[in-house]
């Protein structure tokens, strides 16, 4: 009889495993706590290993198909002169400011969800509301009152996640970046480059606007700031609130803010990283955000959320004896999760200055590391190392699952 397993959260990390946990012969159910399966997102790079891990899949040549096609990165002025330039093209290693494949978060869940959606049972609006862990086992009950029992549960939710602190309370001692962040999308207009484009201005906000797709851009807006708990504020609260801090500044936020009031993909998010010294307990693991968020700065959080995964399943079917197989995937995980969060967060001070001076100094830099020796080498380490980690090969052979576009 085949073991079960539990995974709650239907994004990236939790599709991923659950793809990869079917091709081990296991049966899956997975529990999301939003109504609906959620499109849309900001843009991510999948680099490296996570692009190993996709080819696996059979699923790199549909992501490439849904990608943003994003030429590279500039660094503007107020006019939108370009003040540096960073093609994706120039990198040699794919851990440039852009990657080779920029896609956004949603398009990339809908396609290991759609590859997968037929072979695990995904259930949506609940969670989990307790968990009893026996010799054998885990009994969950979910927030709709139905009991079931599993083999194992998989926590695969975001940074704040609910479960990880019901079932691992106090453990996780969040790394805070300094760095307040809003991301949402706006029409594009028909002059938009095709390079996303970062500015600056003082008191330490900026903003990027990147192309996506369907006739939109990705936007990002950032204060470099202290954390004063904006993360627990409304919805409503947070969208005035980052009104306010760019009401009067010129370049393209006139324009971002106006179609910011109509939006329904606005997510708001005080960024820091998840520490936990442990990521397992009994028979439930944690994975991807939930155990190790490293923040979109590293440049590889969705690279570690699909290995992370892959490895996961992996281990678990080499072993019936899931104590082994969870530690044997952290083994694995560990050293390129500490890799990929070691973001420094200097630099996240030296990318959004408080002054003009620092905006100076900045744009100056910017220059000379776009000449093209110097531009080689940010090109090659701008991200964290996608790579740094022996993709293990379990053995399974790729199902012909059948694949939505």
């Amino acid at each position: 009889m085949s073991r079960r397993i539990l995974i709650t959260g239907a994004s990236i990390a939790g599709t991923t495993t659950a793809w990869w946990l079917i091709q081990h012969g296991f049966e899956v159910d997975v529990v999301e706590h939003a109504p609906s399966f959620r499109d849309g997102g900001q843009n991510v790079d999948v680099r490296g290993n996570a692009r190993e891990v996709l080819r696996r899949m059979g699923l790199e040549e549909l992501a490439f198909d849904h990608s943003t096609h994003e030429r590279g990165t500039d660094w503007v002025a107020e006019d939108d002169s370009v003040v540096a330039r960073f093609e994706a093209a120039d990198s040699d290693t794919d851990h440039g400011p852009t990657a080779e494949l920029e896609i956004r978060r949603g398009d990339i869940a809908r396609i290991i969800f759609e590859a997968v959606r037929e072979k695990a049972t995904f259930r949506f609006g609940d969670s989990i509301a307790d968990v009893v862990q026996t010799g054998n086992g885990v009994n969950v009950t979910f927030a709709c009152g139905r009991d079931d029992f599993y083999d194992v549960v998989v926590v695969a939710e975001g940074v704040g996640s609910h479960t990880r602190e019901l079932l691992f309370p106090g453990e996780n001692e969040s790394r805070w970046m300094d760095l307040t962040i809003a991301y949402f999308s706006i029409p594009s207009l028909p002059g938009d480059s095709a390079y996303a484009r970062q500015f600056n201005t003082i008191d330490g906000r900026g903003a990027t606007v990147k192309p996506s797709r369907d006739g939109k851009l990705g936007v990002y807006m950032g204060i470099q700031k202290k954390p004063e708990g904006e993360n627990d504020w409304s919805v409503e609260r947070q969208r005035s609130y980052i009104q306010k801090q760019f009401a009067n500044d010129g370049w393209e936020f006139p324009r971002i803010l106006a179609a910011m009031q109509n939006v329904n993909d606005f997510y708001f998010d005080v960024l820091r990283q998840v520490h936990m010294d442990r990521w397992s307990n009994g028979r439930v693991v944690l994975t991807g955000d939930a155990a190790w968020s490293p923040t979109p700065l590293s440049g590889i959080g969705t690279s570690l959320a699909m290995v992370g995964g892959y490895v996961l399943a992996g281990e678990l079917a080499k072993t019936e004896d899931v104590a082994t197989a969870l530690a044997e995937y952290e083994r694995a995980m560990r050293p390129f999760v500490k890799q990929g969060q070691n973001v420094s967060k200097l630099v996240v001070r030296m990318l959004w200055p408080h002054s003009t001076v620092g905006i100076t100094l900045l744009r100056g830099a910017l220059r000379l590391a776009s000449t093209p020796i110097v531009r080689k080498v940010i090109n090659n380490g701008f991200a964290r190392d996608s790579n740094a980690i022996d993709l293990p090969d379990y053995g399974t052979k790729v199902l012909k699952l059948e694949i939505k576009a």
